[in-house]
């Protein structure tokens, strides 16, 4: 009997021998194309009409573009999965692969660690202001002259997360042991005990009482945008900001402008509107700390991430089902 097709798009970094396994089960096949014209040629061309399952990496966007509508539908019908690597899935239009009958699956949990010691990280520093005497220090001018102004501790200060997932639960815990307090916004208000006691806030409420601001929430139609220029007044003056969700989440330019302005005192980026692009006031401002999208990139996460995915490619093959699916679609 012949073996389904496996499409890999993008590379495997750290689980080989979990990859090669599936061989046994299914042949693997890669694309020739070099850009999204040719990738969609090739899906139109036959190439891909025995394939069942798709792996995609984040960064295979650069080959295909992203998983929209056109892309979805040009896809050959013996497509039934997508196991993307990644927790944030944006990438993918889940409307047009649900409306296809395409089952799509992420690796929610994979990430929560790495993800929020960054997180913890960013908020440290720019809590403190490191960014600026770091910078004078590489110019061979020590802290600076005069000397940035000094940070803030830690202690007693009011973080809100804005996204209670994994990862902004995963952040709550190591933000407590500094001895922050935690507050708290989602669509929904978690259980207690997937709350950890943090405290439910309405969203306006968390803009208004939270000395330092961390976005964790996936970018969608509703999100993008939802810190802007009226979200920014909002918000106490010289609150820390942090992002290591998705940068379209944020209104750059409206961010810059606060900055500019002194209402927001300090942001830690790992994410960006335009990514690798990054908004030329937010790299002129010394007191932004950017990190350029090292969420996940470490030996263990990259590991752990893949070896998800893979287990999910293989319960496809060996079941027919995914281990996980993304949240639009559990209920189908």
């Amino acid at each position: 009997m012949t073996k389904p097709h496996v499409l890999l798009l993008g590379e495997i970094l750290r689980a080989h021998e979990a990859w090669e396994s599936l061989s046994s089960l299914a042949e693997i096949v890669s694309p020739k194309a070099q850009d999204r014209t040719e990738f969609l040629e090739e899906c139109r061309n036959g190439a891909f009409d025995k394939v069942l399952v798709i792996y995609r990496t984040f960064e295979s966007v650069a080959l295909t573009g992203c998983f929209d509508e056109e892309l979805v539908r040009t896809l050959p019908d013996s497509v039934q999965f997508i196991c993307h690597n990644g927790a944030g899935y944006d990438q993918i239009d889940i409307s047009a692969c649900t409306a296809r009958g395409i089952r799509v699956s992420n690796t929610p949990t994979a990430v929560n660690d790495s993800t929020a010691d960054l997180n913890l990280f960013l908020i440290l520093g720019a809590l403190r202001g490191f960014n600026a005497s770091m910078i004078s220090l590489r110019e061979g001018k020590w802290r600076g002259y005069p000397p940035p102004p000094p940070g803030h501790d830690p202690t007693g200060k009011i973080l809100g997360i804005l996204g209670m997932g994994g990862i902004g639960r995963n952040l709550k815990k190591k933000a407590e042991a500094f001895s922050m307090k935690v507050i708290y916004h989602n669509r929904n208000k978690l259980d207690g005990d997937l709350a950890g006691g943090a405290e439910y806030v309405s969203f306006e409420e968390l803009l208004k009482k939270s000395d330092i601001i961390s976005l964790n929430l996936p970018l969608n139609e509703e999100t993008r945008h939802k810190i802007s220029v009226h979200e920014l007044a909002m918000m106490k003056k010289g609150v820390v900001i942090v992002n290591t969700a998705r940068g379209a989440v944020i209104d750059e330019k409206a961010l810059v402008n606060a900055l500019d302005r002194g209402h927001v005192a300090s942001v830690g980026l790992d994410v960006y509107e335009n990514e690798p692009e990054v908004h030329p006031g937010l790299v002129a401002n010394p007191n932004v700390l950017l990190v350029p999208h090292l969420g996940t990139y470490t030996v263990e996460t990259q590991r752990a991430m893949e070896d998800w995915n893979i287990s999910n490619v293989r319960s496809v093959l060996e079941s027919g089902a995914l281990r996980n699916v993304v949240p639009e679609q559990i209920d189908l």
